[in-house]
């Protein structure tokens, strides 16, 4: 594919998918998994500025989709039978063909496993004023792969 001499093709935030349990989410409108750092910082005597180091990491994550299927409810009533806390596997795949940093480096996939929905999971929601339901649907993850 040619690239374009003039004008820069940032990412298209558009250009994607997420996967949970290797199951496309077709009705996903937006997607953030983030890596924090747990930072350690300190001085010595003697020292005008801090040393920092990491000791570690949180995974956190948000899927929004807009509800088509009753599947926070089927992992709710799964929970309340077995009292197992339900784990899964999500992924996002950046995959935007016509931009600067695909032709450079392709397409980017972040796996999570270990995933567990954290947050308030809405049961129904319904609003005078009409708008369509979008569930936010957050996340930590143990790991990534």
């Amino acid at each position: 594919m040619a690239r374009m001499e003039y004008n820069k093709n940032p990412i298209s935030m558009r250009e994607g998918k997420i996967f949970i349990d290797g199951v496309e989410v077709c009705d996903s409108v937006k997607c953030e998994i983030k890596f924090t750092p747990d930072v350690w910082t300190g001085k010595q005597l003697g020292e005008i500025t801090p040393s920092s180091r990491w000791l570690g990491a949180t995974i956190t994550g948000s899927i929004t989709r807009r509800r088509s299927t009753p599947w926070l409810r089927e992992k709710i009533k799964q929970y309340l039978n077995d009292k197992g806390t339900p784990e899964m596997t999500i992924q996002g795949i950046m995959d935007d063909e016509n931009s600067d940093y695909y032709a450079d480096n392709g397409s980017e996939t972040i796996t999570c496993v270990g995933c567990v929905l954290t947050g308030d999971l809405n049961l129904i929601n319904l609003d005078s004023g009409g708008d369509v339901v979008d569930d936010v649907i957050a996340f930590n993850a143990k790991d990534i792969v």
